[in-house]
């Protein structure tokens, strides 16, 4: 592989993982689980789910666009 190759790689992997890392963060409002309210931690448990959702989702579309 070439270093180009390696290193676009390596982008896309740091990238989708900020993404990944981003959309859990925004779940869960940046706060800790003992901090939350009953209502709250079922918002963001919901929220956890939609952002599983959205990554099956992304991942779909990038075996399309391949």
């Amino acid at each position: 592989m070439n270093l180009n190759g390696l290193f676009s790689m390596l982008t896309k992997m740091f990238v989708r993982s900020a993404v990944d890392a981003g959309i859990n963060y925004a779940a869960s409002r940046g706060k800790p689980e003992a901090e939350m309210t009953p209502e709250e931690r079922e918002q963001a448990r919901k929220g956890r789910e939609l952002a599983q959702r959205a990554k099956e989702i992304s991942k779909a579309t990038r075996r399309l666009w391949r």
